[in-house]
């Protein structure tokens, strides 16, 4: 059992940590937080929990105006291209003990939490007030750098800033400069969708013992093939986990607006745009896209998670009036 939002407040109380609480209805996103404490001059922060290859996490924390590049940071980690993306919805519980739209620096408070490593935005340092939810997101509260850094030394992390949007060399005779981050343990799991499929033993189908495999049968199979008759193998790709693919998704999505701004630009008689401009904005908004992308996704399951148990209510409930 994680630490709850009060529990989380009493310990700020104790470590005599100045904040002040806000309370508001339930936010999944940046934007929808602002409605409530946009106002109030703090600075708003969007925060992300990583996984690598190898099943080591990363919480990431930034100033909601920083650009974040994963394949970047991926680089920077000693990690290659690829070797970071979005954790799913149920490592924040198993990982983090905390629920969709609540990862913060506050979350490593849980000893679950213990070797996930922790990145924090250089622009905090300057920060007198910060706008973090405390493990709920019905709630958002401030205080100043500070206070944070006494929070995160109370609990055995030293705050490390980092500036997430430089773009260092990364190569032979320029060593990952981040490498220091990634974590050297590997947190524990229950059965869940983070553990790796089990390996299925090739299917091998056998023909019968009077048949012989013949010059004959070879020909049959080589006129198949010509007459395009040979069946295709079945794809073992589950068509929801591919549909529902943010990276995926995302990746989609800009393609096609590249391709329609490509070829509105042409029909207008203007030189063709370069590709180094499409790539910089894609850099600038790819990671905003898959975290908004990530909250429609997750707030779709709820929602209709929650139509199947009115469902089975309304259901059960005729039921016992018919009875």
């Amino acid at each position: 059992m994680g630490f709850t939002k009060e529990q989380l407040l009493d310990r700020l109380k104790e470590l005599q940590i100045n904040f002040v609480s806000y309370d508001h209805p339930v936010v999944l996103t940046v934007e929808a937080q602002a409605k409530y404490v946009g106002h109030l001059g703090g600075i708003l922060s969007k925060n992300l929990l990583l996984k690598d290859k190898k099943h080591r996490f990363y919480v990431v924390s930034a100033l909601a105006n920083t650009n974040v590049d994963l394949k970047v940071l991926s680089q920077r980690l000693g990690l290659g291209k690829g070797g970071l993306r979005m954790a799913p919805e149920e490592s924040l519980q198993e990982i983090l003990q905390v629920p969709l739209g609540c990862v913060t620096p506050f979350a490593l408070i849980n000893e679950s939490a213990g070797t996930v490593s922790f990145l924090l935005d250089q622009g905090f340092k300057s920060q007198e007030c910060c706008f973090f939810h405390p493990l709920s997101n019905d709630t958002t509260i401030s205080l100043s750098s500070s206070g944070l850094e006494k929070f995160l030394t109370s609990i055995g992390r030293k705050p490390s800033y980092v500036d997430l949007e430089a773009t260092p060399l990364v190569g032979k005779d320029n060593p990952p400069d981040l490498a220091a981050f990634v974590p050297s343990g590997v947190p524990g799991l229950s059965d869940s969708a983070e553990k790796a499929p089990p390996i299925q033993p090739p299917v091998v189908t056998q023909a019968p013992e009077n048949v012989k495999s013949t010059s004959a049968g070879k020909a049959s199979i080589k006129a198949k093939v010509q007459s395009g008759t040979t069946e295709k193998p079945k794809s073992t790709v589950n068509p929801l986990i591919e549909a529902t693919d943010v990276e995926k998704v995302v990746e989609e999505i800009f393609a096609k607006f590249a391709s329609a701004v490509q070829s509105e630009h042409l029909q207008n008689n203007q030189e063709e745009i370069e590709t180094s401009l499409f790539d910089g904005v894609r850099k600038c908004i790819t990671t905003d896209l898959q975290m908004q992308m990530m909250s429609f996704k997750n707030a779709a399951y709820s929602q209709g998670f929650q139509a199947g148990v009115e469902a089975v209510r309304i259901a059960m409930k005729n039921m016992s009036f018919r009875s």
